[in-house]
């Protein structure tokens, strides 16, 4: 059984989380106390030199990186919709996972760290960004269910929690009712399951 090193309120946890769930993958937890440097100790260090949560274990490997362990399940373990081998397909997926590691993680990600976690960043600026994000994304998903395609990829999946939670980091959604709707439509798929919502920002 695979085994998922994370923590509860780490949105890059719960990408992989949302994934093994929704794909129906058995899978254990094991909980990174992040709070007392336990990611930051030569038992986990062993396991990703980054010192950073998701990890996973399933078997003999050993993957870091959230995306990373996205595209490593949607290969060995999902059909193809999640991650579809045609080029433009596949590069369009790629293109929303580096949106996720760089404007989804230093936007409404960034924001949520400062309010939940007191993070000592630029919330000013994070919020710049997601709102700037926020824009582009509106009109992305303007006559689409989906960020590519008919039906849901592993770009909705790394997408949705940092989004889904930029209240927290003091983003709101209400002027994106495509966002909303996208979504809600994440949320309706089988097998989805929340992240822990925390009492901060907008949440609070």
């Amino acid at each position: 059984m695979i085994k998922l090193h994370r923590h509860a309120l780490s949105g890059h946890s719960h990408r992989v989380e949302l994934f093994l769930s929704l794909i129906g993958l058995p899978f254990e937890t094991v909980d990174v106390d992040l709070l007392n440097g336990a990611h930051k100790q030569p038992p986990f260090l062993a396991l990703n030199p980054f010192g950073q949560v998701p990890v996973i274990e399933d078997g003999d490997t050993i993957l870091g990186d959230s995306n990373a362990i996205l595209v490593y399940l949607a290969q060995e373990y999902a059909d193809e919709s999640w991650l579809p081998r045609e080029p433009i397909a596949a590069a369009a997926v790629q293109r929303w996972l580096s949106v996720a590691a760089g404007e989804i993680n230093a936007g409404p990600g960034a924001a949520r760290l400062v309010a939940v976690f007191g993070a000592g960043l630029d919330h000013d600026r994070a919020k710049s960004i997601a709102t700037a994000l926020f824009d582009v994304l509106e009109t992305h998903l303007d006559g689409r269910n989906f960020l590519v395609g008919a039906g849901p990829s592993i770009a909705d999946v790394a997408g949705y929690t940092y989004i889904a939670h930029a209240p927290e980091g003091g983003v709101s959604l209400q002027p994106y009712p495509n966002i909303r709707a996208w979504l809600n439509r994440v949320e309706a798929l089988p097998g989805f399951v929340p992240m822990q919502a925390t009492k901060a920002g907008l949440a609070a």
